[in-house]
């Protein structure tokens, strides 16, 4: 029972990942209509803008969940702003190819300077240690993870879906006229949106940093199961991608344990059943 409960702890700290991860995708799908390929490298620089801030500048991890975000996310609204806007009305197919364009430029640019092996993280003092639950022992750093992450996700999914910021940002999607005519400034919203997309991509990875060491293609480790579990829930649904992120990564910890040979491909072959059956995803809807 301790190797399924560690397993468990495993499957969630994943999730974690994977919903935060999955949600800025769903968040840049569902009101810019772009397939971000790119999230994964905006991942990694999270996770060394973290590096780079205790080391260069002596801030702390704590500064580093507000800072390295918003770093990154200015990096992604340039992006934004002198590439992707030249690709609204075209086919997801172009705005796909350049960000996997995006991507590669960036993580090569990053391993060739700092090579492919981890530079360590350290976790906060505050959070080292552990406690023991009873039926199994529990590292504070990695319920920290999974307790901070749920609550950003629902923070994201009650202002986008809740508030009437959010409301503006779908309308402006929708019917980019008619929020014009409210004197509303579309095209910095657009731009505003991709940041917070990409800034909760940098958040996973500062939160990655402790636990998985800073490394350039640690993006590119992640990607494809983020991809995989934005279809699974539903392309641009963003309670999906919460619930789908978790969920997948609780059923990856418990394949570990029973059926340790199908772990890595346990989120690909529940994405074929999930698309035989609805092809929108379990929580999308038809176009």
């Amino acid at each position: 029972m301790q190797a399924l409960y560690a397993q468990l702890l495993v499957g969630l700290i994943n999730g974690s990942f994977y919903a935060l991860l999955s949600l800025g995708l769903a968040v840049i799908f569902g009101m810019l209509n772009i397939i971000n390929f790119a999230h994964g490298a905006l991942y990694m620089m999270g996770a060394f803008a973290a590096y780079f801030l205790l080391n260069l500048g002596g801030i702390n991890y704590w500064w580093a969940l507000l800072l390295a975000p918003i770093i990154v996310g200015i990096f992604g609204m340039i992006l934004e702003r002198t590439m992707l806007k030249f690709l609204t009305g075209l086919d997801h197919l172009y705005g796909l190819l350049l960000t996997f364009g995006i991507a590669l430029i960036v993580q090569g640019v990053f391993q060739n300077y700092f090579g492919s092996s981890g530079l360590p993280y350290a976790i906060p003092d505050q959070l080292r240690g552990g406690m023991n639950l009873g039926f199994m022992f529990l590292p504070i750093y990695r319920g920290w993870v999974v307790v901070f992450s749920l609550v950003v996700c629902l923070g994201t999914w009650y202002l986008i879906e809740k508030t009437q910021l959010g409301a503006y940002l779908r309308a402006a999607t929708e019917n980019p006229t008619l929020v014009r005519a409210f004197g509303i400034n579309v095209p910095r919203m657009i731009t505003l949106t991709y940041g917070l997309g990409v800034g909760l991509a940098a958040l996973a990875g500062v939160l990655s940093a402790p636990i998985n060491q800073v490394r350039p293609l640690m993006g590119a480790d992640l990607i494809i199961v983020v991809f995989a579990v934005v279809v699974i829930g539903g392309m641009g649904s963003i309670m999906g991608s919460i619930i789908t992120g978790f969920a997948l990564g609780v059923i990856e910890g418990l394949t570990k344990y029973f059926y340790p040979e199908a772990s890595n491909t346990v989120v690909f072959v529940l994405m074929v059943l999930v698309l035989l059956v609805k092809p929108t995803g379990l929580t999308g809807r038809a176009a």
